[in-house]
């Protein structure tokens, strides 16, 4: 297989990846045949899933739109992918100019091409760490000279927190974060959820069941499961809701909303 020019050394581009399977499904080209293959497999289960995708990334954008409009300039994100148009830096600065940016992934292709994208920006940086392990997040050089955590701080989890199971304590990292972090910070998420797929619980386990064979288990969980992240944090309205409903442009979600955008629970946590 031959390597293409941006793939960083060292990484094994036979093994599929949960964050370029993201980015095929967003239209990107930073994406193996593997990963793609993968992709297809789901798909054949649950052809939405692209939209499911795009309904994330919506979110986020409103999410930081209204975390920046309301004063918070500072975004850690993590799990943050391939960079594509409009990620955070970019929407946060469309409403905030001087907001700072900490990108997290343990992808290295997420990581080199973040890297690349941020080049020369001084109020961006990306980390190679895990979601896992909260404190060498938090120890990081380069989250400690960009964010100062005595101010708030939007944490950005989206779509990231499914691909921990239980037994990897996804609630504790998350609090464990969130501790560190000043009065008045966000917390950013969006969950998988079997409620609003189109399709059968049937198909949604096969496409499931693809992400179990790559070894990036998808983790389903139920509206209670997912709120349960937002312990110690009060819901800015319209509260856990699916993606598409947390403060629709115009105020209202369009009636030619594609029914697979409702797959899956987004909401924005002020911590007291």
């Amino acid at each position: 297989m031959e390597r293409p020019a941006w793939a960083p050394q060292g990484i094994d581009i036979s093994v599929p990846s949960v964050s370029r399977i993201y980015d095929y499904y967003l239209g990107g080209s930073h994406n193996f045949e593997v990963d793609r293959e993968a992709a297809r497999k789901a798909m054949e289960h649950l052809p939405g899933l692209p939209k499911i995708m795009q309904a994330n990334r919506a979110f986020m954008r409103r999410a930081v739109r209204y975390a920046a409009a309301e004063g918070v300039t500072q975004f850690l994100d993590i799990g943050s992918g391939i960079p594509t148009f409009g990620s955070v830096h970019e929407v946060a600065r469309s409403v905030a100019p001087d907001s700072r940016v900490v990108y997290v992934d343990h992808d290295p292709v997420a990581v080199a091409h973040s890297e690349a994208v941020l080049a020369g920006d001084e109020r961006s940086a990306v980390i190679s760490a895990d979601l896992r392990k909260p404190q060498e997040i938090l120890a990081a050089p380069a989250l400690r000279n960009l964010l100062d955590l005595d101010q708030p701080v939007a944490l950005l989890l989206v779509a990231v927190l499914h691909f921990l199971d239980d037994e990897e304590q996804p609630q504790a990292a998350v609090a464990e974060l969130l501790s560190a972090l000043a009065p008045g910070s966000l917390l950013i998420l969006t969950h998988a959820a079997y409620e609003g797929i189109p399709r059968s619980r049937e198909d949604a386990g096969n496409a499931v069941d693809v992400y179990r064979n790559i070894r990036n288990p998808l983790i389903m969980r139920d509206p209670g499961q997912i709120a349960a992240f937002f312990a110690g944090c009060e819901l800015v309205e319209p509260g856990l809701v699916q993606m598409p409903e947390w403060r629709p442009e115009g105020g209202r979600v369009s009636e030619n909303e594609d029914p697979y955008a409702y797959s899956g629970f987004a909401g924005v946590g002020r911590t007291a």
